[in-house]
Protein backbone atom coordinates (compact mmCIF):
# COMPACT_ATOMS: atom_id res chain seq x y z
CA UNK A 1 0.00 0.00 0.00
CA UNK A 2 1.49 3.32 -1.03
CA UNK A 3 1.21 6.44 1.07
CA UNK A 4 2.41 9.93 0.40
CA UNK A 5 3.90 11.69 3.39
CA UNK A 6 2.99 15.27 4.14
CA UNK A 7 3.87 17.84 6.75
CA UNK A 8 0.23 18.48 7.41
CA UNK A 9 -1.30 16.96 10.51
CA UNK A 10 -4.25 15.88 8.42
CA UNK A 11 -2.10 13.54 6.32
CA UNK A 12 0.05 12.40 9.22
CA UNK A 13 -2.93 11.59 11.41
CA UNK A 14 -3.38 8.37 9.46
CA UNK A 15 -0.49 7.03 11.52
CA UNK A 16 -2.13 7.82 14.81
CA UNK A 17 -4.97 5.31 14.79
CA UNK A 18 -6.60 7.33 17.58
CA UNK A 19 -7.12 11.03 18.18
CA UNK A 20 -4.20 13.11 19.34
CA UNK A 21 -6.07 13.84 22.53
CA UNK A 22 -6.18 10.18 23.58
CA UNK A 23 -4.09 9.06 26.53
CA UNK A 24 -0.80 7.99 24.99
CA UNK A 25 1.69 5.41 26.24
CA UNK A 26 5.36 5.62 25.32
CA UNK A 27 7.23 3.27 23.05
CA UNK A 28 11.02 3.53 23.09
CA UNK A 29 13.25 3.04 20.09
CA UNK A 30 17.03 3.13 20.33
CA UNK A 31 19.18 5.07 17.89
CA UNK A 32 22.85 4.07 17.80
CA UNK A 33 24.58 6.70 15.66
CA UNK A 34 28.15 7.87 15.16
CA UNK A 35 27.81 11.38 16.55
CA UNK A 36 31.54 11.88 17.05
CA UNK A 37 34.69 10.75 15.31
CA UNK A 38 35.34 10.57 11.58
CA UNK A 39 31.84 9.21 10.87
CA UNK A 40 30.14 12.03 12.77
CA UNK A 41 29.02 13.79 9.59
CA UNK A 42 26.84 10.78 8.77
CA UNK A 43 25.55 10.33 12.32
CA UNK A 44 24.48 13.95 12.74
CA UNK A 45 22.31 13.77 9.62
CA UNK A 46 20.87 10.43 10.75
CA UNK A 47 19.95 11.87 14.16
CA UNK A 48 18.30 14.84 12.48
CA UNK A 49 16.23 12.60 10.21
CA UNK A 50 14.97 10.51 13.13
CA UNK A 51 14.17 13.51 15.31
CA UNK A 52 12.19 15.20 12.53
CA UNK A 53 10.15 12.06 11.81
CA UNK A 54 9.46 11.44 15.52
CA UNK A 55 8.38 15.04 16.00
CA UNK A 56 5.93 14.83 13.08
CA UNK A 57 4.49 11.44 14.05
CA UNK A 58 4.01 12.45 17.68
CA UNK A 59 2.45 15.76 16.67
CA UNK A 60 -0.14 13.76 14.76
CA UNK A 61 -1.01 11.66 17.81
CA UNK A 62 1.66 8.98 17.70
CA UNK A 63 0.93 5.44 16.57
CA UNK A 64 -2.12 3.68 17.97
CA UNK A 65 -2.01 6.06 20.91
CA UNK A 66 1.68 5.47 21.57
CA UNK A 67 4.12 8.36 21.66
CA UNK A 68 7.50 7.53 20.15
CA UNK A 69 10.52 8.23 22.33
CA UNK A 70 13.99 8.02 20.82
CA UNK A 71 16.88 6.99 23.06
CA UNK A 72 19.90 8.27 21.13
CA UNK A 73 23.42 7.07 21.90
CA UNK A 74 26.79 7.93 20.33
CA UNK A 75 28.50 4.75 19.13
CA UNK A 76 31.41 6.85 17.77
CA UNK A 77 31.72 4.78 14.57
CA UNK A 78 33.68 2.18 16.60
CA UNK A 79 32.91 -1.55 16.75
CA UNK A 80 33.53 -1.88 20.48
CA UNK A 81 31.37 1.13 21.31
CA UNK A 82 28.66 -0.14 18.97
CA UNK A 83 28.48 -3.37 20.96
CA UNK A 84 28.36 -1.46 24.25
CA UNK A 85 25.60 0.85 23.03
CA UNK A 86 23.50 -2.07 21.77
CA UNK A 87 23.81 -3.83 25.12
CA UNK A 88 22.78 -0.66 26.96
CA UNK A 89 19.78 -0.03 24.72
CA UNK A 90 18.57 -3.64 24.84
CA UNK A 91 19.15 -4.58 28.48
CA UNK A 92 19.16 -1.27 30.36
CA UNK A 93 16.89 1.02 28.35
CA UNK A 94 14.75 -1.91 27.17
CA UNK A 95 13.92 -0.39 23.80
CA UNK A 96 11.57 -2.16 21.42
CA UNK A 97 13.87 -1.79 18.39
CA UNK A 98 17.28 -0.28 17.61
CA UNK A 99 18.12 1.85 14.59
CA UNK A 100 21.76 1.91 13.53
CA UNK A 101 24.70 1.74 13.96
CA UNK A 102 26.06 4.07 11.30
CA UNK A 103 28.93 2.14 9.71
CA UNK A 104 28.94 -1.39 8.32
CA UNK A 105 31.98 -2.24 10.48
CA UNK A 106 29.99 -1.43 13.61
CA UNK A 107 26.89 -3.20 12.31
CA UNK A 108 28.79 -6.43 11.73
CA UNK A 109 29.93 -6.28 15.37
CA UNK A 110 26.73 -5.06 17.08
CA UNK A 111 23.94 -6.78 15.13
CA UNK A 112 24.72 -10.24 16.57
CA UNK A 113 23.95 -8.79 20.03
CA UNK A 114 20.47 -7.80 18.84
CA UNK A 115 19.93 -11.11 17.05
CA UNK A 116 20.85 -13.10 20.16
CA UNK A 117 18.53 -10.94 22.29
CA UNK A 118 15.70 -11.27 19.74
CA UNK A 119 15.50 -7.49 19.41
CA UNK A 120 14.86 -5.99 15.95
CA UNK A 121 17.80 -3.97 14.63
CA UNK A 122 17.24 -1.67 11.66
CA UNK A 123 20.17 -0.30 9.66
CA UNK A 124 19.62 2.93 7.76
CA UNK A 125 23.15 3.49 6.40
CA UNK A 126 24.80 0.05 6.21
CA UNK A 127 25.31 -1.20 2.65
CA UNK A 128 28.08 -3.82 2.90
CA UNK A 129 27.40 -7.39 1.82
CA UNK A 130 26.39 -10.01 4.37
CA UNK A 131 25.04 -7.80 7.13
CA UNK A 132 21.47 -9.10 6.99
CA UNK A 133 22.77 -12.67 6.86
CA UNK A 134 23.35 -12.29 10.62
CA UNK A 135 19.73 -13.25 11.25
CA UNK A 136 16.02 -12.65 10.93
CA UNK A 137 15.91 -9.78 13.46
CA UNK A 138 18.15 -7.67 11.19
CA UNK A 139 16.55 -5.17 8.78
CA UNK A 140 17.83 -2.31 6.65
CA UNK A 141 16.39 0.25 4.28
CA UNK A 142 19.82 1.24 2.96
CA UNK A 143 20.21 -0.28 -0.51
CA UNK A 144 23.22 -2.58 -0.80
CA UNK A 145 26.36 -1.68 -2.71
CA UNK A 146 25.76 -4.81 -4.80
CA UNK A 147 22.49 -3.28 -6.05
CA UNK A 148 23.73 0.29 -6.54
CA UNK A 149 27.32 0.20 -7.80
CA UNK A 150 26.73 -1.56 -11.15
CA UNK A 151 24.11 1.06 -12.06
CA UNK A 152 26.45 3.88 -11.03
CA UNK A 153 29.24 2.57 -13.24
CA UNK A 154 26.95 1.93 -16.22
CA UNK A 155 25.57 5.47 -16.12
CA UNK A 156 28.97 7.13 -15.69
CA UNK A 157 30.42 5.08 -18.53
CA UNK A 158 27.53 6.06 -20.80
CA UNK A 159 27.92 9.77 -20.12
CA UNK A 160 31.74 10.00 -19.93
CA UNK A 161 32.81 7.38 -22.51
CA UNK A 162 34.98 5.61 -19.95
CA UNK A 163 37.14 2.85 -21.44
CA UNK A 164 39.51 2.05 -18.55
CA UNK A 165 39.63 2.90 -14.83
CA UNK A 166 41.92 2.89 -11.83
CA UNK A 167 40.62 1.58 -8.51
CA UNK A 168 41.34 3.03 -5.05
CA UNK A 169 39.80 1.56 -1.90
CA UNK A 170 40.12 1.28 1.86
CA UNK A 171 41.33 -2.23 2.66
CA UNK A 172 40.70 -2.24 6.44
CA UNK A 173 36.97 -1.51 6.59
CA UNK A 174 34.00 -3.86 6.00
CA UNK A 175 32.14 -1.24 3.96
CA UNK A 176 34.98 -0.10 1.72
CA UNK A 177 36.21 -3.67 1.14
CA UNK A 178 32.66 -4.75 0.23
CA UNK A 179 32.43 -1.75 -2.10
CA UNK A 180 35.68 -2.80 -3.76
CA UNK A 181 34.43 -6.38 -4.23
CA UNK A 182 31.23 -5.14 -5.88
CA UNK A 183 33.05 -2.56 -8.01
CA UNK A 184 35.47 -5.29 -9.15
CA UNK A 185 32.64 -7.61 -10.17
CA UNK A 186 30.74 -4.84 -11.98
CA UNK A 187 33.86 -3.80 -13.91
CA UNK A 188 34.51 -7.42 -14.91
CA UNK A 189 30.89 -7.85 -16.02
CA UNK A 190 31.14 -4.69 -18.12
CA UNK A 191 34.57 -5.75 -19.43
CA UNK A 192 36.17 -2.47 -18.34
CA UNK A 193 39.95 -2.86 -17.84
CA UNK A 194 41.57 -1.74 -14.56
CA UNK A 195 44.87 0.09 -15.01
CA UNK A 196 45.94 -0.28 -11.36
CA UNK A 197 44.42 -1.07 -7.96
CA UNK A 198 45.66 0.94 -4.96
CA UNK A 199 44.69 0.81 -1.28
CA UNK A 200 44.68 2.99 1.83
CA UNK A 201 43.62 2.68 5.48
CA UNK A 202 41.13 4.58 7.61
CA UNK A 203 42.79 7.60 9.15
CA UNK A 204 45.28 8.11 6.32
CA UNK A 205 45.72 11.73 5.25
CA UNK A 206 48.34 11.57 2.49
CA UNK A 207 47.31 9.76 -0.68
CA UNK A 208 49.81 11.29 -3.12
CA UNK A 209 51.82 8.09 -3.61
CA UNK A 210 48.74 6.12 -4.67
CA UNK A 211 47.43 8.96 -6.82
CA UNK A 212 50.80 9.45 -8.54
CA UNK A 213 50.79 5.76 -9.48
CA UNK A 214 47.22 6.09 -10.71
CA UNK A 215 48.07 9.17 -12.80
CA UNK A 216 50.90 7.30 -14.53
CA UNK A 217 48.42 4.69 -15.82
CA UNK A 218 46.27 7.35 -17.51
CA UNK A 219 42.78 6.06 -16.53
CA UNK A 220 39.53 7.59 -17.81
CA UNK A 221 38.05 7.53 -14.28
CA UNK A 222 38.92 6.57 -10.70
CA UNK A 223 36.66 4.08 -8.96
CA UNK A 224 36.73 5.01 -5.28
CA UNK A 225 35.42 2.94 -2.36
CA UNK A 226 35.88 5.24 0.63
CA UNK A 227 34.21 6.99 3.51
CA UNK A 228 33.96 10.75 3.18
CA UNK A 229 36.73 11.40 5.76
CA UNK A 230 39.29 9.88 3.38
CA UNK A 231 37.39 10.26 0.11
CA UNK A 232 37.17 14.06 0.16
CA UNK A 233 40.93 14.58 0.71
CA UNK A 234 41.60 12.02 -2.02
CA UNK A 235 39.61 14.16 -4.46
CA UNK A 236 41.43 17.32 -3.36
CA UNK A 237 44.89 15.75 -3.71
CA UNK A 238 43.99 14.21 -7.08
CA UNK A 239 43.04 17.61 -8.48
CA UNK A 240 46.24 19.10 -7.03
CA UNK A 241 48.22 16.49 -8.96
CA UNK A 242 46.40 17.42 -12.18
CA UNK A 243 44.16 14.35 -12.24
CA UNK A 244 40.97 15.70 -13.75
CA UNK A 245 39.03 12.51 -14.49
CA UNK A 246 35.65 11.56 -12.93
CA UNK A 247 35.44 9.73 -9.61
CA UNK A 248 32.91 6.90 -9.28
CA UNK A 249 32.06 6.44 -5.62
CA UNK A 250 29.92 4.33 -3.34
CA UNK A 251 27.49 5.06 -0.54
CA UNK A 252 30.17 6.61 1.68
CA UNK A 253 30.74 9.43 -0.80
CA UNK A 254 27.08 10.39 -1.08
CA UNK A 255 27.12 13.19 1.47
CA UNK A 256 26.66 16.93 1.12
CA UNK A 257 29.74 17.22 3.33
CA UNK A 258 31.83 16.56 0.22
CA UNK A 259 31.14 20.13 -0.90
CA UNK A 260 32.68 21.45 2.31
CA UNK A 261 35.50 18.92 2.77
CA UNK A 262 36.54 18.92 -0.90
CA UNK A 263 35.63 22.54 -1.63
CA UNK A 264 36.72 23.47 -5.13
CA UNK A 265 37.53 19.85 -5.97
CA UNK A 266 34.19 18.11 -5.56
CA UNK A 267 32.93 18.27 -9.17
CA UNK A 268 32.82 15.08 -11.21
CA UNK A 269 31.89 12.62 -8.47
CA UNK A 270 29.36 9.95 -9.52
CA UNK A 271 27.27 8.14 -6.90
CA UNK A 272 24.06 6.14 -6.77
CA UNK A 273 21.26 6.17 -4.21
CA UNK A 274 17.52 5.60 -3.99
CA UNK A 275 17.24 9.23 -2.81
CA UNK A 276 17.97 12.55 -4.43
CA UNK A 277 17.24 16.02 -3.12
CA UNK A 278 16.11 16.83 -6.66
CA UNK A 279 13.31 14.26 -6.62
CA UNK A 280 9.95 15.89 -7.40
CA UNK A 281 8.07 13.29 -5.37
CA UNK A 282 5.72 15.27 -3.10
CA UNK A 283 6.82 13.37 0.00
CA UNK A 284 10.42 14.32 -0.71
CA UNK A 285 9.64 17.97 -1.36
CA UNK A 286 7.75 18.15 1.95
CA UNK A 287 10.63 16.45 3.76
CA UNK A 288 13.31 18.73 2.30
CA UNK A 289 11.29 21.83 3.17
CA UNK A 290 10.66 20.66 6.75
CA UNK A 291 14.29 19.60 7.24
CA UNK A 292 15.65 22.90 5.97
CA UNK A 293 13.25 24.83 8.20
CA UNK A 294 14.21 22.85 11.30
CA UNK A 295 17.98 22.53 10.81
CA UNK A 296 18.84 25.44 8.49
CA UNK A 297 20.70 23.10 6.15
CA UNK A 298 19.83 20.64 3.40
CA UNK A 299 19.31 16.94 4.11
CA UNK A 300 21.38 14.16 2.61
CA UNK A 301 20.75 10.50 1.81
CA UNK A 302 21.47 9.48 5.40
CA UNK A 303 18.93 11.88 6.88
CA UNK A 304 16.34 10.80 4.30
CA UNK A 305 16.81 7.09 4.99
CA UNK A 306 16.62 7.61 8.74
CA UNK A 307 13.43 9.64 8.32
CA UNK A 308 11.85 6.95 6.13
CA UNK A 309 12.96 4.19 8.51
CA UNK A 310 10.94 5.57 11.42
CA UNK A 311 7.85 5.86 9.21
CA UNK A 312 8.35 2.26 8.02
CA UNK A 313 8.44 1.05 11.63
CA UNK A 314 5.44 3.27 12.46
CA UNK A 315 3.54 1.61 9.61
CA UNK A 316 4.42 -1.83 11.01
CA UNK A 317 3.26 -0.76 14.47
CA UNK A 318 -0.21 0.06 13.19
CA UNK A 319 -0.92 -3.67 13.05
CA UNK A 320 0.71 -4.49 16.39
CA UNK A 321 -1.16 -4.55 19.69
CA UNK A 322 1.55 -3.76 22.23
CA UNK A 323 1.32 -5.82 25.39
CA UNK A 324 3.68 -3.96 27.73
CA UNK A 325 5.88 -7.07 27.83
CA UNK A 326 8.99 -5.83 26.06
CA UNK A 327 10.10 -9.22 24.73
CA UNK A 328 6.64 -10.00 23.33
CA UNK A 329 6.51 -6.55 21.77
CA UNK A 330 9.93 -7.01 20.15
CA UNK A 331 8.78 -10.31 18.65
CA UNK A 332 5.55 -8.71 17.40
CA UNK A 333 7.42 -5.87 15.69
CA UNK A 334 9.87 -8.32 14.10
CA UNK A 335 6.95 -10.32 12.73
CA UNK A 336 5.14 -7.24 11.37
CA UNK A 337 8.04 -5.50 9.62
CA UNK A 338 8.77 -7.81 6.64
CA UNK A 339 5.41 -7.21 4.94
CA UNK A 340 5.52 -3.39 5.20
CA UNK A 341 5.51 -1.40 1.97
CA UNK A 342 5.98 2.34 1.97
CA UNK A 343 6.12 5.23 -0.45
CA UNK A 344 8.26 7.76 1.33
CA UNK A 345 10.92 10.36 0.64
CA UNK A 346 13.20 7.71 -0.93
CA UNK A 347 10.39 6.43 -3.15
CA UNK A 348 8.53 3.10 -3.20
CA UNK A 349 10.02 0.67 -0.69
CA UNK A 350 9.62 -2.96 0.35
CA UNK A 351 11.76 -5.60 2.05
CA UNK A 352 13.22 -8.75 0.51
CA UNK A 353 14.56 -11.56 2.64
CA UNK A 354 18.30 -12.18 2.52
CA UNK A 355 20.07 -15.51 2.72
CA UNK A 356 21.04 -16.50 6.24
CA UNK A 357 24.12 -18.21 7.58
CA UNK A 358 23.91 -21.98 7.46
CA UNK A 359 20.36 -23.15 8.13
CA UNK A 360 19.36 -20.00 10.03
CA UNK A 361 16.97 -17.57 8.28
CA UNK A 362 18.38 -14.30 7.05
CA UNK A 363 17.20 -10.78 7.70
CA UNK A 364 15.69 -8.26 5.31
CA UNK A 365 17.25 -5.98 2.71
CA UNK A 366 15.77 -2.98 0.92
CA UNK A 367 14.32 -3.39 -2.54
CA UNK A 368 14.47 -0.01 -4.26
CA UNK A 369 15.61 1.45 -7.54
CA UNK A 370 18.75 3.62 -7.33
CA UNK A 371 19.18 6.92 -9.12
CA UNK A 372 22.63 8.00 -10.31
CA UNK A 373 23.94 11.50 -9.69
CA UNK A 374 26.97 13.62 -10.53
CA UNK A 375 28.30 16.46 -8.38
CA UNK A 376 28.24 19.87 -10.03
CA UNK A 377 28.90 23.00 -7.99
CA UNK A 378 27.21 22.24 -4.68
CA UNK A 379 24.59 19.81 -5.96
CA UNK A 380 24.14 16.15 -6.79
CA UNK A 381 22.54 16.30 -10.24
CA UNK A 382 20.49 13.32 -11.45
CA UNK A 383 21.82 11.68 -14.59
CA UNK A 384 19.74 9.26 -16.65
Amino acid sequence: MKRILSQSLVALSALAGVGAAAQADEIKFGVAAALSGSAGQYGAAIRNGFNLAAEQINAAGGVNGNTIKLVIEDEQGRKEEGINVFKKLIFQDRVALIFGPTLSNSAQAAFPVAQAAKTPAFGTSNTADGITAIGNFIFRNSVTEADVLPETIKTAVKHKDIKKVAVLYGNDDVFTKSGYDNFKKALEDLKIPVTTTETFARGDVDFKAQLTKIKSTNPDAIVLSALIAEGAPIMVQARQLGIDVPFIGGNGMNSVRVFELAKGSSDGLWVGSPWSIQSKHQANQDFVKAYQAKYNTSPDQFAAQAYDALYIVAEALKGVKLSGNIQKDRLAIQAALPSVTWDGVTGPFKFRQAEGRGKAPGGYDAEQQPVVMETKGTQYVIQQ
